[in-house]
C-alpha cells in the first residue's frame, strides 16, 4: 500500500472523529442551554439575597476567586453593560464553588458564565465561557424589549 494513501486516510479518519466530536459537545451544549432555559424562573436564585424589584433585567455572574478570565475579560465586559445600561441591569456575583444549588440549576460548567433574568426570575440566556460586552448587550435588550412589549399589550 502506498504510504501516502495510508496517511491520508489516517487524516481523514481523525478528521472524522475530531468532526464527531465537535458536533456531540456542540449538542450536549446545546441540550443543556435548553433545559435551564425552559426551566421554571427561580425567583430566589433571581435575587441571590438581594433586593432588585425595580430592575427588569439581572444578570448572574458565576465565577470564582481563582478565574483569571474572570477578573480580566469577564468583569470589564460587565461593567460595560452597567454603563450602557445604567438601572435596568443589575448583577448578582455567584461564586461558584461555593453556591452548588445555582450551578447546577444553570448547568454551570465553565467560569466564567453570565445568565440573563428577567425581573420575574425568566431565563431568557445563558452563557457558557465568556461573553463579550457586544453579546450581554443585545441579551439585556432582548429582555427589555420582551418587557416593553408585554406592557404595551
Amino acid at each position: 500500500m502506498n504510504p501516502a494513501l495510508a496517511r491520508m486516510g489516517v487524516i481523514l479518519a481523525l478528521s472524522v472523529v475530531i468532526a464527531g466530536l465537535v458536533l456531540v459537545a456542540r449538542w450536549s451544549i446545546a441540550r443543556r442551554r435548553a433545559r435551564v432555559l425552559a426551566a421554571s424562573p427561580m425567583l430566589d436564585a433571581a435575587s441571590h439575597g438581594h433586593h432588585h424589584d425595580a430592575t427588569p433585567v439581572r444578570i448572574l455572574v458565576f465565577s470564582s476567586d481563582d478565574c483569571a478570565q474572570c477578573h480580566r475579560l469577564q468583569a470589564p465586559a460587565i461593567q460595560r453593560v452597567l454603563a450602557a445600561r445604567g438601572s435596568s441591569v443589575a448583577t448578582i456575583e455567584v461564586d461558584a464553588p461555593t453556591s452548588p444549588e445555582l450551578t447546577e440549576r444553570y448547568q454551570i460548567l465553565t467560569l466564567p458564565s453570565t445568565a440573563i433574568l428577567d425581573a420575574n426570575g425568566k431565563t431568557y440566556a445563558i452563557n457558557y465561557g465568556f461573553a463579550n460586552s457586544t453579546k450581554l448587550l443585545q441579551q439585556v435588550d432582548a429582555v427589555l424589549t420582551a418587557m416593553h412589549a408585554a406592557v404595551a399589550v
